[in-house]
């Protein structure tokens, strides 16, 4: 594989996590406690649990680049009903997405199509990233939607494009 077109899938990945975790970080700034662990049936998630959920897979996509062992309770992501406040879990998602993105971008080229186990998977690493950003990307655009729909505000994410078109 091109080490250059390698490095710059790294660092798209890399950079796409920075960018939809900072609005993500953006509707939890916009929310109260409540309303981020609001559901609105018990057979669905709120936005804290989506939060957790994905720092989750992050840690657990981190850790099986770094062929180190990961402690994720999944099932627990989704049960939790109430806990953690705004900020502790913007921080967390900083924290998480910051070691995950440092992470890709230390990745050497090389070990791209290399073959490792995840869950229950046997998967190239850049697979992995792949199915990673893509997955944090889904759930980020449920918290944004959400986010509209209780605040009852555009969020202002493309209000930049608006004003080239004029």
């Amino acid at each position: 594989m091109n080490d250059s077109i390698a490095k710059q899938f790294l660092e798209i990945s890399a950079s796409r996590l920075d960018e939809l975790s900072s609005r993500i970080d953006d509707c939890l700034g916009r929310l109260t406690h409540d309303q981020l662990w609001w559901r609105a049936a018990e057979a669905q998630n709120s936005i804290a649990n989506l939060v957790l959920h994905l720092c989750g897979n992050l840690r657990q996509c981190t850790a099986a680049l770094a062929n180190t062992s990961d402690s994720r309770d999944r099932d627990r992501e989704f049960e939790q009903r109430s806990g953690a406040a705004p900020d502790e879990l913007r921080a967390l998602l900083k924290a998480t997405v910051s070691t995950a993105a440092a992470a890709l971008r230390n990745l050497p080229a090389a070990r791209l199509t290399e073959v490792i186990h995840i869950q229950i998977y046997e998967r190239q690493i850049m697979q992995i990233i792949y199915l990673a950003v893509d997955h944090f990307a889904q759930h980020t655009g449920q918290i944004i939607y959400a986010t509209k729909l209780m605040t009852g505000h555009d969020l202002g994410f493309y209000a930049h494009l608006s004003k080239l078109r004029r």
